[in-house]
C-alpha cells in the first residue's frame, strides 16, 4: 500500500492533455498520439481523453486510428497547456493508418486491418483471425470449437484465455473438459476489433493464458441500422438485426439478434438452431467518463454424427458424412449481465471498472469409442452442468510520471475477483439420449480466484522496460453427491506471475523485443482435491524474441523466436472421470507475418507458424505430443470497396502432425481457401460467401483412439475424425437504414 501511495503521489512535468472525437461528437478510444518531434506518444482512453508527456513549442503532434484519417497540430509555445479536441474524420481501412510505436501490443494494431477489411462472417472464423490460431468443429457446429496455438492442441480453451470486453469466456471445471471456451454467444457483426497476444506475458491475463489470451471487443454504438438475411446449401438460414433503439449526445444504445438454422453436410440431419440477443446502452461525458451496459442471451441446440472410425470409410462401410452414433448432441445456453465503466480522474490518471453476472447452462451427448465399454449398448455419454459466475475488477492507471530529464514511468495496479459455483457436474452412461444407465460422476463445484496486479512501464528514448506481477489467489471447492457418505474437500493455491518485458523501438520502421514471463493454467477442481498439493498448478515459462519492421509505406513484416516450457500436471478427463498424469513438455517455434498494402482497395496479409513440440521426460521416438500442430499458415486477398465491390479471398493451412506418442499414427493436413464478394447498391449489399472453395476432401478435427465396432470382436486403435465442410455456398442480402 505504502508503494500505492508512493506511485499515486508522484508528479509529472509539463504535458499536453486533450480528447479525441469522431465527427458525430463521439469520443474515441484507442487513438495513438505520437510527438513526432520526440516519438513520445500515447493512447486516448475510453473517454477520448489522452495526455501527451514534455511537450514544446513547434512539436508535431499526430492522430493514428484505423479507419480515419491521420490528424497533426502544430503546437505553439501558448498552446502546450491547452486543452485540446481534435476530431478524426472517417475515411477507408489503410494500412497507413497504423503507426509502430514503443507498445507491447503493436501486432494487434496491424492485425486489426486484416479484421476491418474482411470482417467476420461467421462465429466459426472469429478466432480465425488471430495469426497461428487454428480451430475445428466436432460436435454438431454446437459444440465450443477445439483450438491449436503455438504447438498446442488446446482442446476446448486450456491453454488460451478468451474474453469478450473484459466477461471471461473459458469454463473452470467444466463437464467436458477445464477452460471449455464457447463463443458462439457472440453476434459476427457486433465485432468491433480484437487483442491478442502469445505467450505468458502480460499481468492483466491470469488463468488459461500460457499459449496466449484472445479479448474481443464489441461496438459501443451503431452508425446505421441493419437487417441482414443469408440462405445456402444443407438448409442453411440466418437472419440478423441490429437496431439503434437511443442516441443522444450523451446517451446511446442498440439491439442485435441472430437466428442460424441448418442441417449441415451430414447424412443426419444436424437439425442445429442458435438464437442469439444483446442490447448494449452507453453513456459518455467525453475526456470524463464512459459508461457501459450489456445484456445478451444465447442458446443453441443440435444432433451430431461426431467422430468415424477410418476403417469404416475405407472398407465402404460409411460414407465421409455418416455415423455410428447419430443420436449424439446436446443443447446448451448462456445469459450475460457486463458493466464497465471508465472515469478520467485527471489529465493522466484513470479508473477503470467491471462486473459480470453470468447464468450457463450444458448438455451434451458423445460417442467416442462406439461398443468398446459397452458391447451391447453402446458406449454414448452424457456431460452436463448448471452454473452462475460473477466477478468484478478495478484498475487504477496513472500514466506518463516523469522521473527525470529523459525518464518516463507509468502503471497499472489492478484487484478482482473471479466466483464459479457449478451444480450438479455429471457424467453419466446413456443410451439413445433417452435411457441413463449408470451415474459415474455427480457433484458441486465451487471456485474462486481472487487476484492483484501491477504493470509497470519505464520509458526512455526508444526504450521501453516493462517490469510486473500477478498475484492468484484460488480456493477449490467439491461435494462428491455419489459418495456414500458426506464428501466434500477443499484446497487452497496461491501462484505467483511475474513478467519482464523489454521493447526497443529504433524508429518509426522497426521495433525488437524481448518478452519473458510465468504464467499457468488451473487443473479441473476434481484433479485438485485429488491430488491435493501436488502439482495442481502447473507453471508455464516462455521468452519471446522478435521484431516489427516497415520497410517502407504499405508493407508490415513482423518475426519472433519463442520458447514455452511446462511443468508436471494431472489432467482430469471429462469423458471418463479419471485422472491422468500429463507430463513436463517443451515447445519452441517461429512466427512470421506480412501485411501489404498492394492499392487503396487492395490489401494483402500472410501468417507462417512452426512449433517444435515435445514430452521432456518420455524417450526421443516416444516423445510426440498427439495433435500439436507443427506448421501451420494462413492468409488472404481482401478488395475493400473498388467501384462497389468489395470481397476476400483466404486460405488455412495445418500441415501432418502426429496423432500419438510414436506418431505411428498421423493426423492429416490440409489446405482450405475461402471466397466472398459483394456488391453495394445504395443501401443494399448483395453477396456471395464460398467455404471450402476448390472443395477439398478435409478432416476438421482427428484423434487416434481405441474403438471398437458392434461387429468386431477385438478392440482396434485407428483414426477416427470429423470431416470437414465441402464446398458450401450462401447468398446473403443486407439492407441498411
Amino acid at each position: 500500500m505504502a508503494l500505492f501511495m508512493l506511485l499515486y503521489s508522484i508528479s509529472n512535468a509539463q504535458s499536453l492533455s486533450g480528447r479525441v472525437l469522431n465527427e458525430r461528437g463521439d469520443p474515441l478510444g484507442d487513438v495513438i498520439v505520437v510527438n513526432k518531434s520526440s516519438n513520445r506518444h500515447t493512447y486516448s482512453n475510453a473517454t477520448g481523453s489522452f495526455t501527451l508527456p514534455q511537450a514544446a513549442e513547434n512539436d508535431s503532434i499526430l492522430f493514428y486510428l484505423l479507419g480515419y484519417e491521420p490528424e497533426k497540430i502544430l503546437l505553439r509555445a501558448v498552446e502546450q497547456n491547452t486543452s485540446y479536441s481534435v476530431v478524426l474524420k472517417e475515411a477507408s481501412i489503410s494500412l497507413d493508418q497504423v503507426v509502430l510505436v514503443s507498445e507491447l501490443h503493436a501486432l494487434t494494431k496491424f492485425v486489426d486491418v486484416d479484421i476491418k477489411t474482411d470482417p467476420v462472417k461467421s462465429s466459426q472464423e472469429i478466432l480465425r483471425k488471430v495469426p497461428g490460431l487454428i480451430i475445428g468443429q466436432h460436435a454438431g457446429g454446437g459444440k465450443a470449437e477445439q483450438l491449436f496455438l503455438r504447438g498446442f492442441d488446446i482442446d476446448h480453451g486450456t491453454d488460451v484465455a478468451l474474453s469478450v470486453d473484459g466477461l471471461p469466456v473459458n469454463m473452470v471445471s467444466h463437464a467436458h473438459g477445464q477452460g471449455y471456451a464457447d463463443l458462439h454467444f457472440i453476434i459476427p457483426e457486433t465485432i468491433e476489433d480484437i487483442s491478442f497476444g502469445k505467450g505468458p506475458y502480460y499481468s492483466d491475463h491470469g488463468n488459461f493464458n500460457t499459449a496466449g489470451y484472445v479479448d474481443l471487443h464489441l461496438k459501443k454504438r451503431i452508425n446505421q441500422n441493419m437487417i441482414s438475411f443469408e440462405a445456402g446449401q444443407f438448409n442453411t438460414l440466418r437472419l440478423m438485426g441490429m437496431v439503434s433503439v437511443l442516441d443522444t449526445e450523451k446517451s446511446n444504445a442498440y439491439l442485435a439478434s441472430e437466428i442460424y438454422i441448418t442441417d449441415g453436410p451430414f447424412d443426419s440431419p444436424q437439425n442445429f438452431n442458435r438464437i442469439n440477443l444483446m442490447g448494449q446502452y452507453n453513456f459518455s461525458l467525453p475526456g470524463i467518463q464512459e459508461f457501459n451496459l450489456r445484456i445478451s442471451h444465447f442458446q443453441s441446440k443440435w444432433n451430431a454424427s461426431g467422430q468415424i472410425p477410418q476403417r469404416a470409410v475405407d472398407d465402404g462401410t460409411l460414407d465421409r458424412f455418416g455415423a455410428i452414433d447419430d443420436t449424439e448432441g446436446g443443447q446448451t445456453d448462456r445469459s450475460n449481465f457486463l458493466v464497465n465503466y471508465v472515469k478520467t480522474l485527471e489529465e493522466n490518471k484513470t479508473l477503470l471498472a467491471k462486473a459480470y453476472v453470468s447464468e450457463y447452462n450444458f448438455e451434451l451427448y458423445s460417442n467416442f469409442t462406439f461398443y468398446l465399454e459397452d458391447p451391447v449398448n453402446g458406449d454414448q455419454i452424457r456431460q452436463k452442468e448448471s452454473r452462475i459466475i460473477t466477478g468484478a475488477e478495478s484498475v487504477f492507471e496513472y500514466e506518463n510520471i516523469s522521473l527525470g530529464p529523459d525518464l518516463l514511468f507509468e502503471y497499472r495496479a489492478g484487484a478482482g475477483f473471479r466466483f464459479d459455483k457449478v451444480n450438479d457436474v455429471e457424467l453419466s452412461h446413456t443410451v439413445n439420449r433417452q435411457t441413463t444407465l449408470i451415474r459415474m460422476a455427480l457433484g458441486d463445484v465451487n471456485e474462486t480466484n481472487l487476484y492483484g496486479f501491477l504493470d509497470t512501464e519505464f520509458k526512455r528514448g526508444n526504450w521501453m522496460l516493462n517490469p510486473a506481477l500477478r498475484v492468484d489467489y484460488f480456493n477449490f471447492d467439491y461435494y462428491d453427491k455419489l459418495s456414500d457418505t458426506y464428501k466434500n474437500e477443499a484446497v487452497d493455491k496461491v501462484v505467483f506471475s511475474p513478467k519482464l518485458n523489454t521493447v526497443f523501438t529504433m524508429n518509426s520502421e522497426l521495433q525488437l523485443f524481448l518478452k519473458t514471463g510465468m504464467g499457468f493454467h488451473t487443473n479441473d477442481t476434481r484433479v485438485i482435491v485429488a491430488q491435493q498439493e501436488e502439482d495442481i498448478l502447473p507453471a508455464a515459462y516462455g521468452a519471446d524474441l522478435g521484431a516489427i519492421w516497415r520497410p517502407f509505406t504499405g508493407l508490415v513484416i513482423n518475426t519472433a523466436a519463442w520458447w514455452l516450457f511446462l511443468e508436471q500436471e494431472f489432467v482430469y478427463v471429462g469423458d471418463a472421470a479419471i485422472v491422468e498424469p500429463s507430463g513436463k513438455s517443451r515447445r519452441l517455434g517461429f512466427d512470421l507475418g506480412a501485411r501489404y498494402q498492394l492499392l487503396d482497395w487492395l490489401f494483402f496479409y500472410a501468417d507462417l507458424n512452426y512449433a517444435y513440440a515435445r514430452s521432456v521426460d518420455e524417450p526421443s521416438g516416444d516423445n510426440y505430443i498427439p495433435l500439436a500442430p507443427d506448421l501451420t499458415s494462413t492468409g488472404g486477398l481482401v478488395m475493400e470497396d473498388f467501384k462497389r465491390f468489395s470481397g476476400a479471398f483466404t486460405y488455412r493451412f495445418m500441415d501432418d502432425r502426429p496423432a500419438n506418442e510414436d506418431n505411428s499414427f498421423v493426423a492429416k493436413g490440409y489446405v482450405v481457401a475461402n471466397f466472398n464478394l459483394n456488391y453495394r447498391l445504395n443501401n443494399w449489399n448483395f453477396g456471395v460467401i464460398v467455404e471450402n472453395l476448390f472443395n477439398t476432401e478435409w478432416n476438421e478435427t482427428q484423434f487416434a483412439t481405441v474403438t471398437r465396432l458392434f461387429d468386431e470382436p477385438e478392440p482396434v486403435e485407428d483414426i477416427t475424425f470429423t470431416p470437414g465442410t465441402p464446398f458450401f455456398l450462401r447468398a446473403k442480402v443486407i439492407y441498411t437504414f
